[in-house]
């Protein structure tokens, strides 16, 4: 399904891919990651293949290319397709309210502008499937500056992988305020994990079970589930932040001496046994499975003999869905790459301006990455399949996505 080839015959320069594997090694030297791994591949064949440091420093385990990594948001992408196979079988609509399928979002309230206080609110429409899909739901994260973000911070309102059945998290969130009208601005959300729990609700079965039957045992992603699977336990990566308090607590954000601060190790990791079934941000995987997925995507909905949509679904997912770029909609959410230039699909950013994004890359290219400054991008001009993996939270700490893509670029030269 996934073949190899030679850089040069593919249009790459050799000589300039190896500048690629210095900076992951000089990444590493300067203790930015304790180990990352990366997979290109062009017209479906793997070019360049590279993983330097470690896995675990404690246990002086290497990272390589079967590495187990959480991908966090890198989730979403995943579960929206699954939404969009319930879309092509003509069982949602996108314009569906989730109240359709969710009754606690049935009387919905919007914090008015400049609130300050959580009862500060007017009446608004209730979020469809389509702004939950495109964040702009009124939907937030606890990591976000704001009013409900604190409230959900809180009360930890962040779908991880030991927090119980999606069914009750999901109530709570309906709860609480929108912080803002739906289709209003775009806010990076929790949003995706509720189109998780719709899911469950039109299906019939778990989130896990979906995703497993419909979209990675046909793409034969065999180590990509919500929990680490048996017998990759020892290749479970560990997790690091340079930051001295949470490592997702971004509003209070201080970086400590330590670089490499351990947070999350494969011996007493929650994802070793996830009762949570995060849509937003809850699988773990390695390299290969996630690029057989951007495969999936690149070649319009299908790998091999499996096809998961039609190539009409999969390019309407990779449009722009929103009025222009999420710059233009007012976005007070935390991001780790630039709005200018960028519009959002479904489930991930596209390219509408590489100049206004001041990032080499065609227009149309297809990404998104996860909270432990994982990334991958698709884009169909130059049929290429990118997946980058390391494991410090947050993603925001350094400038990797925007390098990754610049040097990625340098070196194709036909």
């Amino acid at each position: 399904m996934i073949g190899v080839a030679k850089a040069h015959a593919r249009g790459f320069d050799p000589a300039r891919l190896g500048v690629l594997s210095d900076w992951m090694d000089q990444l590493v030297s300067d203790r930015k990651y304790a180990g990352c791994g990366l997979l290109i591949a062009r017209e479906g064949d793997v070019v360049f293949d590279h993983a330097t440091g470690l896995r675990s420093l404690d246990k002086a385990t290497p990272f390589e290319r079967d590495t187990v990594a959480r991908i966090y948001s890198m989730t979403k992408p995943i579960t929206t397709v699954a939404l969009m196979i319930l879309v092509e079988r003509g069982l949602v609509h996108l314009d569906a309210p989730v109240s359709d399928f969710i009754p606690a979002f049935a009387t919905c309230r919007a914090l008015i502008d400049g609130a300050t206080t959580l009862d500060q609110t007017a009446p608004c429409a209730t979020p469809s499937l389509h702004q939950l899909a495109t964040h702009t739901s009124g939907l937030s994260y606890p990591f976000n500056p704001g009013v409900l973000a604190a409230e959900m911070d809180k009360h930890d309102l962040l779908f991880k992988p030991n927090q119980g059945p999606l069914s009750a998290l999901v109530d709570q969130v309906a709860a609480l305020p929108l912080a803002f009208a739906p289709g209003a601005r775009w806010e990076y959300s929790v949003s995706i994990d509720i189109l998780g729990r719709v899911i469950e609700v039109v299906t019939g079965q778990s989130l896990a079970a979906f995703l497993e039957t419909e979209i990675l045992e046909p793409l034969n992603m065999s180590e990509t589930r919500f929990s680490v699977v048996p017998g990759t336990e020892s290749r479970f990566a560990d997790l690091y932040t340079p930051l001295e308090g949470d490592a997702m607590g971004l509003n209070a954000a201080k970086v400590g001496a330590n670089t490499l601060r351990l947070v999350d190790d494969n011996v007493w990791s929650p994802f070793l046994n996830a009762q949570t079934y995060s849509g937003g941000g809850g699988l773990v995987g390695t390299m290969d499975d996630y690029l057989r997925f951007a495969e999936m995507l690149r070649r319009g909905g299908a790998l091999g003999d499996a096809r998961l949509l039609s190539p009409q679904t999969v390019a309407f997912m990779m449009r722009n869905h929103l009025p222009g770029e999420i710059a233009a909609m007012g976005p007070q959410s935390f991001a780790e790459q630039p709005m200018d230039g960028m519009g959002f699909g479904l489930g991930g950013a596209v390219v509408l301006d590489p100049a206004r994004a001041r990032c080499p890359g065609s227009v149309g290219d297809f990404s998104w990455g996860g909270m432990a400054s994982t990334f991958f991008w698709v884009d169909p001009a130059t049929a290429l399949s990118v997946v980058f993996f390391t494991q410090l939270s947050p993603s925001s700490s350094y400038p990797t996505r925007a390098q990754l893509k610049a040097l990625v670029h340098g070196a194709l030269t036909n």
